[in-house]
């Protein structure tokens, strides 16, 4: 469960990169549009959250260490937010830059966390 999920939250995290970086490409800022997307990414990443807590409470653990992964997991919950919250400072294409490399961010966490699993 948790392998897929982490997979999913990669791609959607890096669909969301590609389409901020096509807006900065257009020399556009983040829109509302964006706004939802980065919704469903940091949505992606609270299931993936609760559900690695969850697998440890039931006992589960990852081969590189509990802390190592929880500390993850909540790097990747504030990525996306993060990186929306500073778009909203800058209202121009460097605001959807700065959610394309958030996103990039994300995906290279997710890849992070599937090997601290185990995967």
């Amino acid at each position: 469960m948790l392998n897929a999920l982490t997979l999913v939250t990669g791609i959607a995290a890096l669909l969301l990169a590609a389409w901020c970086s096509w807006a900065a490409h257009r020399d556009q800022p983040t829109k509302d549009w964006h706004f939802i997307g980065m919704a469903v990414v940091s949505l992606l990443a609270v299931v993936q959250l609760v559900t690695g807590i969850v697998l440890l409470a039931r006992g589960e653990k990852p081969d590189q260490g509990t802390t190592i992964f929880v500390a993850y997991l909540l790097g990747a919950l504030a990525c996306v937010p993060a990186a929306g919250f500073m778009s909203l400072a800058e209202r121009t294409r460097w605001g959807s830059v700065t959610v394309a490399a958030g996103g990039v961010v994300l995906a290279v966490l997710e890849v992070r966390l599937f090997d601290i699993w185990g995967g």
